[in-house]
């Protein structure tokens, strides 16, 4: 079922893209057994010249069929996108490793009312629910500022006394407290804007994928205006681009159907996934699985340590005797015996020692907010199994509360009649029979995402050591922390360098030990054990 939809369709704009983008892709597989040197995309299809053209289709149509796609990753584009719902961008376009994104923040910048996705429903009284719901949102969201505001300075004034003297000089540190709570009670359905830099590779990915549960009609207007762009680059790529794969095509379909148990073809995917009932049962057991855990270690190498080590002396060529496991875990993690180790840029992944780090895996069940995760995610290299929305919404709200909220009954009371509002208009809307695309629209920010997530250390030492900065998000910050007193546990050769970068620096004897300049948090971490992080807070 393709959903309509009321309001402007996605802003997609080009506004940078390697020239030659086929030309390129065919030079770059011909490079490869060439003898008289490499081939550059000039030589591939000079102008006027049919049977070169015609030898450079004929390859790439090759290259694409037997699944030798190196080739197109070498042409890059860059979009500038506005109007996407975050609902879309979190499900689909940072949902893989394979881009680039610098997107506005909900946390740091006011949203207006009225941006977002507004679906076309022909029941005028769905429609007026749909409308009243989601200005029901942002009015709260507005309100939930105000309130909260001068909790956030009178917080912030305890830790900063001195700054608090020159209140004006700070109110936009402190606004963003309060917006960063407030953020939560505002509908999926907010629009976002960002630049979003892709291979060719990923695009022709995005054009055959782009159907997929749980927007597939946004993201098909999205993928087909992207793809409309690339084609004015070089109208040739139109030969590359399959046509979406549709909803009814898609693995999880057979499965939703296999499940009901009706033995009929597969169905539409979004309106099987929404199942409240079977949502509750999945929730109970998957939060029992937590054991009250925001990120529960589930899974690990039990070797891991000694692999790494072993590792370390292979590169090296060094014997057991003269570098044990001890020292070989120090060497890589150590700011004192390696200063890559201090360093802002993150070189773990080209520098030959580190790479050993490889080695050593985790897996983590996550229960965080759609909010967090939209954040989280977007370190690429700690993958995860992350859900169609829908198949985990059951009929009842399912939310993560912000702390600052809790600090006043006002605001929790006005967060909690929000969530629940949004939640009675999701199941009167379905009665109605509202297209369950449509409804995941109106979940606010808070709702519950729950997932799988692993990584090998190097992502992980990577990720903590951005994300156990005081300054990270909220609940990112918690779940990061919930790791690394896990991995300590099974792993505490390797889990003791699990540390805010502030602790890293100091030990490396690189001042300033915080690197976060004016956003000093206040708070010298480096001087806190990590068990006790979650006190200072």
């Amino acid at each position: 079922m393709n959903l309509d939809f009321e309001s402007p369709p996605p802003v997609v704009r080009l506004v940078a893209a390697t020239e030659r983008p086929l030309d390129l892709a065919v030079a770059a597989a011909r490079s490869c057994i060439a003898r008289g040197g490499l081939v550059l995309p000039g030589d591939v299809a000079p102008p006027g010249d049919a049977a070169a053209r015609a030898r450079r289709d004929a390859l790439a149509d090759d290259l694409l069929r037997a699944g030798h796609h190196t080739v197109f990753q070498h042409p890059h584009l860059v979009f500038a996108l506005d109007r996407v719902s975050r609902h879309a961008v979190w499900t689909f376009l940072h949902a893989h490793p394979f881009y680039n994104s610098e997107q506005v923040s909900q946390r740091y910048v006011a949203v207006r009312e009225g941006a977002h996705v507004v679906p076309r429903l022909p029941d005028p009284g769905a429609r007026a629910l749909w409308i009243d719901t989601v200005r029901a949102q942002h009015a709260a969201y507005r309100r939930l500022v105000e309130i909260l505001e001068p909790i956030a300075f009178s917080l912030w004034a305890a830790r900063w006394p001195a700054r608090a003297r020159r209140p004006e000089r700070w109110r936009g540190t402190v606004r963003k407290k309060a917006l960063e709570a407030a953020r939560y009670v505002l509908p999926v359905a907010t629009w976002t804007r960002m630049l979003h830099t892709v291979s060719l590779l990923t695009l022709l990915r995005y054009r055959r994928l782009a159907r997929q549960a749980d927007v597939p009609s946004e993201l098909g207007l999205l993928v087909g205006a992207m793809w409309r762009e690339a084609l004015r680059v070089d109208p040739d790529l139109e030969r590359l681009g399959g046509a979406f794969l549709e909803g009814s095509q898609m693995p999880e379909a057979r499965a939703l159907a296999d499940a009901a148990g009706d033995g009929g073809p597969p169905g539409d995917p979004v309106e099987l996934l929404y199942d409240p009932s079977r949502a509750r049962r999945f929730r109970e057991r998957f939060d029992a699985s937590l054991g009250g855990h925001v990120s529960r270690l589930v899974d690990w190498g039990a070797r891991a340590e000694g692999v790494v080590a072993e590792a370390v002396r292979e590169v090296l060529g060094l014997p057991e005797g003269a570098l044990d496991d001890d020292a070989a875990i120090a060497l890589l993690l150590d700011p004192a015996r390696n200063p890559l180790r201090s360093e802002a840029l993150n070189l773990d992944t080209v520098a030959k020692l580190t790479r050993a780090l490889h080695h050593a895996h985790y897996t983590f069940r996550r229960k965080l907010s759609h909010a967090a995760d939209s954040q989280d995610q977007r370190h690429r290299t700690t993958p995860a199994s992350r859900p169609v929305l829908l198949a985990q919404v059951t009929d009842e709200p399912d939310v993560v509360v912000p702390a600052l909220v809790r600090e006043s009954d006002e605001a929790l009371r006005l967060f909690e009649e929000t969530c629940a509002r949004a939640w009675d208009a999701l199941g009167a809307l379905h009665r109605r029979g509202v297209p369950a695309e449509a409804l995941v629209y109106l979940l606010p920010n808070a709702v519950a995402v729950r997932y799988t997530e692993s990584a090998d250390f190097v992502a992980l030492r990577h990720k903590h050591a951005m994300r156990l900065c005081l300054n990270a998000q909220e609940e990112i910050w918690h779940a990061s922390l919930d790791e690394a007193r896990q991995v300590r546990e099974v792993h505490p050769r390797l889990g003791r360098w699990l540390l805010p970068p502030c602790a890293l620096r100091k030990r490396g004897g690189r001042s300033p030990w915080c690197p976060e300049g004016r956003r000093y948090c206040g708070v010298p971490a480096w001087r806190v054990p990590l068990d006790d992080l979650h006190r200072v807070l």
